[in-house]
C-alpha cells in the first residue's frame, strides 16, 4: 500500500485562490480513510512541499489551476502533464508548485504526483470566500479526490454528519481562527 498525502495549498485571503485550503479541511472533517492517509494544509508553503514530494509515495496536490477554460471546471492531471504547461504558472506558489516538481523530478526519489486543480473565477478580491461558480464546482471538486484516492487503494467513508462548506468557511472568518501563514 502507498504512503499518501493529500496537499491544500492557496491562499485563503484572496477568494477563490483558497479553495486547496477549504477543500483538504472538507476532507479531514467529512471522511474516514482506510489505510489512514495524511491530509494537509499546505497553505503557500511553496518550497516547502518538497519534502512531501520526497517523503510519500503518492502526492494529491489540491489547489487552482490557471489554464484557459470555464470557472469551475475541474481537472486531475499528473505532474508531467502540470509541468507541460507554462501557461499554469499565474500565481506565486503555483510557479513554486511546479519549479518544485521540476527539482524533485531529477532526484532519486520522487512520489507519484496528481494535482486536482479547479479553474479560478476570482484571485484578486481580498475575501476569505468562494465566489458562487466554485460553491458551485466544490463537491465535483472533491468527488474527483476521492475517486483519486480510491483508484490508489483508499477506502472512503463519508461521515454521517456533514460539516458543509459553508461551515468551513465561516470558520477561517471568525476571530478565533489564527492564520498561520
Amino acid at each position: 500500500m502507498k504512503n499518501i498525502v493529500v496537499v491544500g495549498v492557496g491562499n485563503i485571503l484572496f477568494m477563490d485562490e483558497g479553495v486547496g485550503v477549504y477543500a483538504a479541511k472538507y476532507l479531514r472533517e467529512n471522511f474516514s480513510f482506510s489505510p489512514d492517509i495524511e491530509i494537509i494544509d499546505g497553505g503557500t508553503l511553496g518550497f516547502k512541499l518538497m519534502t512531501y514530494y520526497q517523503t510519500y509515495d503518492k502526492v494529491i496536490i489540491l489547489d487552482t489551476v490557471s489554464v484557459k477554460d470555464e470557472p469551475g471546471s475541474v481537472y486531475n492531471m499528473p505532474s508531467d502533464v502540470l509541468m507541460g504547461l507554462g501557461s499554469y504558472r499565474q500565481t506565486a506558489h503555483e510557479v513554486e508548485v511546479v519549479e518544485m516538481l521540476e527539482i524533485c523530478s531529477m532526484l532519486d526519489k520522487m512520489a507519484e504526483v496528481n494535482i486536482i486543480g479547479i479553474i479560478p473565477e476570482d484571485i484578486e478580491s481580498v475575501k476569505i470566500d468562494l465566489t458562487e461558480k466554485l460553491k458551485k464546482s466544490f463537491k465535483p471538486f472533491i468527488n474527483e479526490v476521492i475517486k483519486e484516492l480510491e483508484k490508489s487503494g483508499v477506502v472512503t467513508t463519508k461521515h454521517e454528519k456533514e460539516t458543509v462548506l459553508e461551515e468551513i468557511i465561516a470558520d477561517y472568518n471568525s476571530p478565533s481562527h489564527k492564520l498561520l501563514y
